[in-house]
């Protein structure tokens, strides 16, 4: 497919609305007016690219309507739509959809980005930026388990439970950790047990965790007892 297949479409679709529509207009793939109307601009390309949107951007210092147009059957379209859709709103661009020889689906239409801050989100990763000992892990990585601050407070409790049964209310006083009740009874990796109501026991996973973790737990200094 070469752009030049796009054209067609997006004339007709343009000059359905009444718009006058001619292409190449100095570095603009397509220019269209509607009476006294400001221009509108169409940017294309065979498939959504960095260079597709930096051209749309370079429109925009010149006009407000900028769209971008790509083939709606382009390879990862599903995959991607929505955060195409999201980059393009993003920076005030506006997204065309061609089916060659079938017409144009508008998926969105340039406007100012107000941005709506996720603040839930934001707040938990503050705290688990704040909660987390240290920085463990190694950026740009994948593939690897992560070191989060729940694991830390977990390799904590498990420590404090070395030397054998202990109530919830001493483990958390000994680990440091406020949650450890919650943490021991929800056993996400298995290592714990409740042995007696409020008491707290290793699973014969947690006695294995004790070697297997044992670098990570230093790191945290915690002071384990030999032997």
């Amino acid at each position: 497919m070469r752009e030049a297949d796009l054209y067609p479409d997006l004339k007709a679709y343009l000059e359905a609305q009444g718009y006058v529509v001619k292409s190449e207009i100095g570095a603009c793939d397509l220019m269209a007016r509607r009476g006294e109307e400001p221009a509108l601009v169409v940017e294309m390309k065979t498939s959504f690219s960095l260079a597709l949107v930096m051209q749309g951007v370079a429109r925009q210092a010149m006009f407000d309507d900028v769209y971008l147009a790509v083939p709606v059957a382009e390879k990862g379209w599903k995959l991607r739509y929505k955060d195409i859709v999201a980059l393009c709103r993003r920076l005030g661009l506006g997204l065309l959809a061609v089916r060659p020889g079938q017409g144009v689906e508008a998926h969105l239409d340039p406007a100012p980005y107000q941005p709506r801050r996720a603040s839930a989100r934001a707040g938990r990763l503050l705290r688990e930026f704040d909660r987390r000992v240290g920085d463990p892990n190694i950026g740009g990585t994948t593939g690897i388990k992560r070191m989060t601050a729940y694991r830390q407070d977990a390799l904590r409790c498990l420590a404090a439970l070395e030397a054998g049964p202990l109530k919830a209310s001493v483990v958390a006083k000994a680990a440091g950790v406020a949650r450890a009740t919650a943490l021991m009874a929800a056993d996400h990796y298995g290592w714990f047990e409740r042995v007696e109501r409020g008491i707290y026991a290793l699973t014969p996973k947690g006695v294995a965790a004790l070697g297997e973790q044992s670098r990570e737990i230093a790191a945290l200094g915690i002071l384990r007892k030999e032997g």
